[in-house]
């Protein structure tokens, strides 16, 4: 018996280090800030945005994300900030980020801003042992496991234009330890890069095309990689699809409510041996602009 039960817990262990990579999004092209701070005040607008992602549903103890974030430029100056909060639920972990951000923008050509962003965190980890139902409650490594604080910071390029952009960025810089007793670990938050990039077609007055990239590594994970291609119509309406890389293709939508309103909805279906057991993950947000130094309903969507 207690070999099982150290067999079960080295497991858990293991994917719950897995798991804690960043969080992950579908629709990461609405709400960039995330994971590169030069971002924030690009859209030249008071941008809020609103997400929740259920993933693997029926799958006890599956990832669930709440997103709310907020960034503007800073008056007619070259800079913008940003601030915004994560929450992540998997099995017995809760984790919280608030994360600031300032970006400083540059206009290197007639057509092209520079930006270059920073970003400060703070994370608050808290695993709850009770649901790890260990077979010893006085067992020494599952006391005083409390809410622990552990700060970040991270930075950002950010190249575009209208029709175009690249970035790259890497959100936290120091990898943390969670519960380090020196003798064990119990999960560790690793650094992670990101190469983000996109460009809008016009294939007619009405219809543009809209495909991007998004490109993840982690030290300990395989690289990532989502490819989504979206079309906009009427400047209204987008439906598209994407595919992770050994992972899953997904489905989204969105639409244009008002000048200031639009809102999305994204489905992911597995497509590794994990869709035996769930039936796919959803995602759906809100993002609102006002204040806005530019036509919010344009062909950008980042």
């Amino acid at each position: 018996m207690k070999t099982i039960y150290i067999l079960i817990i080295t497991v858990f262990t293991q994917l719950l280090c897995f798991a804690q990579q960043d969080s992950q999004y579908t629709q990461y092209m609405y709400n960039t800030v995330n994971i590169n701070p030069a971002y924030a005040g690009s859209r030249e607008s008071l941008t809020m945005f609103l997400l929740h992602r259920t993933q693997w549903v029926g799958l006890d103890g599956a990832p669930v994300t709440n997103n709310v974030s907020a960034h503007t430029p800073i008056g007619d100056s070259n800079f913008g900030v940003g601030l915004s909060f994560v929450n992540d639920r998997i099995g017995p972990v809760d984790e919280n980020a608030i994360s600031a951000d300032l970006a400083y923008f540059i206009q290197i050509s007639e057509n092209y801003k520079l930006s270059v962003g920073l970003k400060g965190t703070a994370n608050l980890f808290n695993l709850d042992v009770n649901k790890l139902n260990p077979q010893d409650q006085t067992d020494p490594k599952f006391q005083n496991l409390d809410t622990k604080f552990s700060p970040n910071i991270g930075a950002g390029v950010y190249l575009f234009s209208d029709k175009t952009y690249v970035g790259l960025s890497s959100p936290n810089f120091f990898e943390t330890n969670r519960y380090n007793d020196n003798d064990v670990t119990v999960t560790k938050e690793k650094m992670h890069f990101y190469l983000i990039a996109g460009h809008v077609f016009d294939l007619s007055p009405s219809i543009k095309f809209k495909p991007a990239l998004l490109a993840k590594a982690v030290d300990g994970a395989p690289l990532q990689a989502d490819v989504t291609a979206n079309f906009l119509i009427h400047e209204k309406f987008t439906i598209g699809a994407a595919y992770r890389w050994d992972a899953a293709v997904s489905g989204l939508v969105g639409f244009q409510i008002t000048p200031t309103l639009f809102a999305g909805y994204g489905y992911d279906m597995e497509t590794t041996k994990l869709r035996n057991y769930n039936s796919g993950s959803h995602e759906i947000f809100l993002r609102f602009e006002i204040f806005s130094n530019n036509r919010v309903a344009d062909p950008r969507f980042f």
